[in-house]
């Protein structure tokens, strides 16, 4: 491709509103540009890369034995109010009406679709089991859309979705999602982390997130330094700690007018804060639930919404139903004398002459211990809280520390979610009507484009991996306009390397070195031609890695070789 004809609108200034580093590129370099809020146009050298993502994916999926199909954006209501998510999925769903007034929506996801195709055509367990997947437009109506393609309204993704008969056959499957995830990512020469994660509202244990490492990562990552554990912070726990201590201390009542917090209390009675615990009060199925943390550690929500008789979303009370409920104001609340039902994280059961409020007003008691001064069961004693960095891991195996990143991929058990609500169904070797389990892997396609970014630039720019690059080779001609020589010379390197089999951009523009260098360092393709007229009087050009310092000269009749050698 000839850049001079090439629609590269390349940027020399970051963009007032691009926050993060793959925004800012992807405007500076003329991969994409906006169109409204959260929605994007693909210019020819971002959609080159896209298109190179969705080839991998799609050659791995193949492999893995999925079947690809294309299901169509525009979605019936009928479906999602078969499902019960015509209500549940809320203002993140556009829906619409076609002429005739019937209701549909752009489709934020397909389970739907794919269980509506799967009752129509399977009907037999031979035809089972089954995995189908489409490379297809998402449309999720963020209400602040945000970080470029990594957060916007419309979106690509790769969707999945696989169906058994037993959890024999999908535990195979997902091993092989597993499997071919880390294909994926690994062929695009990405530094990944699989991790454990939540499964939402479908439960269920087996739920997998891959993220790509990087500081601007939305999602915190808990891993074992030393060890093999990892996982998404809203599902990361800690080694069980051991049974509290018996008693030394006696319990005492001391007043606290000003003491509210963990941190004053900790100062006016010099003491640390996992000496303390304190206690949040949330809604219940059947009425207010005090959760009790030791004092340095923070509620995990995720957690705690599913808690026994916990309101799921979880919802913290309100002052006044903690003053009617407990006898107290929020900052003097405790288990000793507790009026309502509570759960105590396993961390602060594992506490001895602990400090708490006293369920009064600018009263706090120290030397509270468990049993003695306020029940405790086992039934009661939950993991309710954030890891932090230095716990040791769940196995016992190293220590939790943190890193950051992107979520580009999530693999999960849908169970009979879909299936059953659709009433999707096979017969089985007996010929009795049997309900499939169902699989969803889910892996961002136009997200992936801005965390390889997000992964491989310097200050200069992107510095592509060489299986997405847009072009394997970038030859930049030096005034060609005012010499023949390099003109020819770029030409033949031009058609040589194209008859070699490369992609190959030719930057043939009538613009300065300097401009053209800096749109070559920005654009980042891996390997770079610069022919000038002192190089040629050697009969040498020179030769540069996108990511070396320096060039090097190599003769004109060798550099094809050596390009393609490097590519190999």
């Amino acid at each position: 491709m000839r850049q001079s004809t090439l629609l590269l609108p390349t940027l020399k200034e970051n963009p007032a509103d691009a926050d993060v580093i793959s925004h800012r590129l992807m405007l500076r370099a003329g991969l994409i540009r906006q169109l409204a809020s959260g929605l994007y146009t693909w210019l020819p050298l971002g959609l080159r890369v896209l298109r190179k993502i969705e080839t991998i994916i799609r050659e791995e999926m193949n492999i893995s034995g999925a079947q690809e199909v294309l299901m169509p954006v525009v979605q019936p209501a009928e479906l999602w109010q078969e499902s019960g998510r015509w209500q549940k999925m809320g203002d993140e769903m556009l829906r619409m009406q076609d002429r005739h007034e019937r209701d549909f929506c752009l489709g934020p996801t397909h389970e739907e679709v794919i269980t509506d195709i799967f009752r129509r055509e399977i009907h037999s367990y031979k035809q089972l089991p089954i995995n189908f997947y489409q490379i297809q437009t998402k449309f999720r109506d963020e209400r602040r859309p945000r970080f470029g393609v990594m957060r916007a309204r419309e979106f690509m993704m790769k969707d999945a979705y696989s169906f058994h008969l037993d959890q024999a056959s999908f535990d195979a499957t997902y091993q092989e999602m597993y499997d071919c995830y880390s294909r994926i990512l690994t062929r695009m020469q990405l530094t990944f982390r699989p991790v454990q994660a939540d499964t939402g509202n479908i439960g269920g244990d087996n739920s997998h997130e891959f993220h790509v490492l990087a500081s601007s990562g939305e999602d915190t990552i808990a891993y074992a330094a030393g060890g093999t554990y990892a996982a998404n912070l809203e599902k990361a726990t800690a080694l069980a700690p051991s049974s509290a201590p018996a008693p030394a201390e006696d319990l005492e009542r001391i007043d606290t007018p000003n003491e509210k917090t963990i941190d004053a209390i900790s100062k006016r009675l010099n003491l640390p804060a996992n000496r303390c615990v304190k206690t949040l009060v949330v809604k219940g199925n059947e009425g207010p639930v005090a959760i009790i943390l030791r004092g340095d550690h923070e509620l995990n929500e995720i957690k705690a919404a599913k808690l026994p008789n916990i309101v799921a979303p979880l919802t913290f009370a309100d002052e006044k139903e903690i003053v009617a409920s407990m006898g107290a104001h929020p900052g003097s609340l405790g288990p000793v004398n507790c009026k309502i039902d509570y759960l105590v994280d396993r961390d602060a059961a594992a506490l001895a002459d602990f400090v708490c409020g006293a369920n009064e007003d600018a009263v706090h008691f120290t030397g509270a211990n468990w049993h003695r001064d306020c029940a405790l069961e086992d039934k009661q004693i939950v993991d309710a809280r954030n890891v932090v960095e230095g716990d040791t891991a769940p196995d016992g195996k190293g220590t939790i520390e943190f890193l950051r990143g992107i979520e580009v991929g999530h693999i999960f058990q849908l169970d009979k979610a879909y299936s059953e609500p659709l009433e999707a169904s096979v017969l089985d070797k007996e010929g009795t009507s049997q309900i499939p389990i169902m699989g969803c892997y889910g892996m961002g396609v136009t997200r992936l484009v801005a965390a390889v970014i997000e992964q491989n630039h310097d200050e200069d720019g992107i510095l592509w991996p060489q299986p997405l690059t847009p072009y394997d080779l970038h030859i930049v001609a030096l005034n060609p306009q005012k010499s023949t020589a390099v003109r020819e010379a770029a030409e033949k390197l031009y058609a040589d390397a194209i008859a070699a089999g490369l992609e190959v951009l030719l930057d043939d523009r009538d613009e300065r070195p300097g401009v053209k260098f800096a749109d070559a360092d920005l654009i980042g393709i891996p390997q770079r031609l610069v022919v000038g007229d002192r190089g040629l009087k050697n009969d040498v050009v020179e030769y540069k890695l996108r990511h070396e310092a320096s060039a090097t000269e190599v003769s004109l009749v060798n550099v094809i070789d050596e390009v393609t050698a490097k590519l190999k």
